[in-house]
């Protein structure tokens, strides 16, 4: 071709016939010295071989043929220059293509390859055609490869080796061969035109930079190599990877046009290091707001530190969800609970703290707590070194003084412990494979709103969800499956747990859970629990089963409503309480129990549904409401449906108040429990005193507090047969547990009276 234009741009040198002026024996560059006129140059205007052409006597040892023309150099852009040579006579040279970088101030760009391969003239009058590329990118082919720096050269060639020989040399030809690298250029750009090396160790961040800028809705294609990136890097324009990246952790990569993980994968070629930069850019550019999986199976080879992989940040409080896809544990010892064994000192009057710990550095934030006097579900929420003290999740209920605790570091797939507040983040449809290896979700210290929706947490070996501070403040977790690996094991031997949370306000809704040592352990109060099914039962005749919901709060005002709560019971605990005994307050007040279908089988006759667990004396039930139930047995039948574990102490049932325990349905169980409770009751002789009993159909063993009406139904007649006309007094607390009305008449009398009565002060 004689000419190659580019977007109106013209690569093409002069012939030399338009004169020798244009020619220069240096570099090209403006005042250098050119072929005109020159002793050793003559324009031949009829070779047989070349037509015009340029005859040249080589008097230097490198004698340079430049354009002193400025030939435009474009990002994306690749020239090929051609030269055809003869010798003539004399010395047999080496012939070259080269050039001259030059930047935007005319300057030389220094360190770049200027010539391109050489050739050895062998014989004279034989024609030897030269040529080399040269453009932005690194690419094969490319024989000069000079980045972005440039946008200029002089080109031209070199003749080496010995003097005092002529050459013949035709018109030299530049012409764009971009099309030979990129046959859809309209539709991608390659970082490489922009600069990029790919060699692993260049820091390539400014080159992916200028091809993002330079794409205008074109498509940045990184190349096959590995490109280092020392900075953050944004795109905003859609990218897509042959290549992969390697980068620091503080170095952000922002794929704002298409934010997925699969292009965070095909980016850094490792499932799990895509997962953690997808997630440092989700909770780092604003651009967007959901990671969505992709559909992929991510295989982690062990405990993601999230906030490790965001490190310039502690805390975040903007909604962003990750969602679509599996989250798959492998490996074997890295998930290994690590286990600790401290000395250390107790106070209720620091309820969260233990001081004098040994050995504290060694003991990881989010450990569990085990100990005398240690409640369920307690962690450790912060440590301080110097000081040897440890921050509890909850306080412990019997554990002043000094004793070896025990502390267990248990390891999750997901691990936001490392957040001081993170808020507003949700996980939706994601798959949490733990493989009996490992445990799922760890909450940030702090925070509100975390919201898990429509996930499964299939076999985590020890917890599925932990909070280890008030990270769970107000969280939500909807429509999501847990599901035990240990449904082999009988329910005792069981010790995964499902859920724990410390916060208040927390929701769990229409969720599914199989066969955990316990559901839910949850330690805040106002929280909502509906239309749930957990399952905790095993093959064991007369078997144990253990709390599905434990309920840490005594002061709970939390609903419990339409759940199917399938072997297993839930219970009301104050094992949180730094201080068991009860002085003042509200006592167990403020639980709802509604509408739930409550169902176990082949248990043991003392099991029961409802257990209110006092850690410590005097407690009141000042608030509970139990209505609307379905209290289902099969396979045997039990005693009654709630009861007081009296492992540590009873309640007080002189305290209790406002107890609703109606309208419930009772299959194969022995006593029905109401309150208030109504019972017609038959005095076949007469008697001035007719003693009612109540037991055992009180709720809790409760006294009769309060007589709501005695009302005869049936004649009142004395000992003569003759109707009476009498009017009774019914007196509560009566009988030697003061579980009995006694009614009272002013003769001796015999009848039916109809009596309800409470066991509390109520409406």
């Amino acid at each position: 071709m004689n000419k190659a234009i580019t977007d109106g741009v013209v690569f093409m040198p002069p012939a030399f016939s338009v004169g020798l002026d244009q020619w220069s024996s240096e570099d090209g560059t403006p005042g250098s010295a050119t072929y005109d006129g020159a002793v050793n140059a003559a324009f031949v205007p009829a070779d047989q071989d070349f037509g015009g052409c340029l005859e040249l006597v080589k008097t230097a040892s490198t004698q340079k043929l430049r354009y002193m023309g400025q030939t435009p150099m474009i990002p994306g852009c690749y020239l090929r220059i051609t030269a055809r040579v003869k010798a003539i006579s004399g010395n047999l040279p080496s012939v070259r293509i080269a050039g001259w970088a030059g930047d935007a101030s005319e300057n030389h760009v220094t360190g770049l390859t200027e010539t391109g391969p050489s050739v050895t003239l062998t014989q004279y009058g034989e024609i030897v055609e030269v040529s080399a590329i040269v453009g932005s990118g690194t690419r094969g082919g490319v024989d000069m490869p000079w980045g972005v720096t440039p946008i200029y050269g002089h080109f031209g060639l070199d003749l080496t080796g010995l003097t005092g020989g002529v050459v013949r040399i035709d018109d030299i030809v530049i012409e764009d061969v971009t099309n030979f690298f990129l046959l859809d250029m309209l539709g991608r750009v390659d970082v490489r035109d922009y600069g990029a090396k790919g060699d692993g160790v260049t820091n390539d961040s400014a080159a992916f930079a200028a091809a993002d800028q330079a794409a205008g809705g074109r498509t940045v294609y990184v190349s096959a190599g590995v490109y280092h990136l020392a900075d953050s890097v944004t795109f905003s324009s859609e990218v897509e990877f042959e290549g992969t990246l390697v980068m620091p952790d503080t170095a952000v990569l922002s794929l704002t046009k298409n934010f997925d993980l699969p292009v965070y994968i095909d980016a850094f070629g490792d499932e799990e290091q895509g997962f953690r930069k997808a997630f440092q850019s989700l909770l780092n550019d604003s651009d967007h707001a959901t990671l969505d999986l992709g559909g992929r199976r991510i295989t982690i080879n062990g405990p993601i530190d999230m906030q490790q992989a965001v490190n310039n940040r502690t805390y975040f409080a903007q909604r962003r969800v990750i969602q679509n896809g599996q989250l798959y544990a492998s490996g074997t010892t890295v998930w290994d609970t690590d286990e600790y064994t401290s000395q250390a000192t107790y106070s209720t009057g620091n309820a969260l703290e233990l001081t004098n710990v040994t050995n504290v550095a060694n003991i990881p934030v989010g450990s569990l707590v085990e100990g005398n006097g240690v409640g369920r579900e307690v962690y450790v929420r912060a440590k301080n070194v110097g000081a040897q003290t440890l921050t509890l999740s909850a306080a412990l209920y019997d554990a002043a003084g000094t004793q070896n605790f025990t502390f267990k570091r248990f390891k999750y797939m997901i691990d936001l412990s490392g957040f001081s507040q993170l808020s507003k983040v949700q996980f939706k449809n994601v798959e949490f494979q733990c493989n009996n290896l490992a445990s799922g979700i760890m909450l940030a210290i702090t925070g509100s709103l975390f919201h898990v929706k429509d996930c499964w947490f299939t076999r985590p070996r020890m917890r599925g969800i932990t909070s280890i501070g008030n990270g769970c403040q107000g969280m939500l977790i909807d429509r999501c499956k847990f599901e035990s690996g240990e449904n082999n094991e009988i329910t005792q031997d069981r010790v995964a747990v499902a859920i724990n949370t410390n916060g208040n306000d927390v929701k769990l809704r229409d969720n599914w859970a199989s066969q955990f040592r316990h559901w839910a352990v949850i330690g805040g109060g106002s929280n909502v629990i509906s239309n749930n099914h957990f399952f905790q039962g095993d093959s064991v005749s007369g078997g144990i089963r253990t709390a599905g919901i434990v309920l840490t709060q005594n002061d709970n005002a939390s609903t419990i409503i339409g759940n199917y709560i399938d072997n297993c019971f839930v219970e009301w605990t104050n094992e949180h309480d730094a201080s068991p005994d009860f002085s003042s307050g509200f006592g167990f007040s403020g639980l709802t129990i509604q509408n739930n279908v409550f169902l176990c089988g082949n248990v043991a006759p003392w099991f029961s549904f409802v257990v209110v667990k006092p850690y410590g004396s005097g407690w009141p039930i000042k608030g509970l409401n139990v209505s609307g139930n379905m209290f289902r047995v099969v396979g045997t039948v039990i005693d009654r449906v709630e009861r007081v574990d009296t492992s540590f102490a009873n309640v007080d049932s002189y305290g209790f108040r406002d107890i609703v325990f109606t309208a419930n349905a009772f299959l194969n169980v022995d006593v029905q429990t109401h309150n208030p409770l109504t019972k017609v009751f038959d005095q076949n002789t007469e008697a001035t005193t007719w003693v009612v009993p109540m037991a055992p159909e009180l709720p809790f063993g409760g006294r009769v507090r309060q007589v709501l009406s005695a009302q005869l139904t049936d004649d009142l007649r004395n000992s003569a047969n003759v109707k009476q006309y009498l009017a009774c007094y019914a007196h509560p607390y009566s009988g030697g547990s003061e579980n009995q009305v006694h009614v009272e008449w002013p003769q001796a009398v015999r009848g039916q009276v109809t009596v309800t009565a409470r066991c509390d002060v109520g409406p």
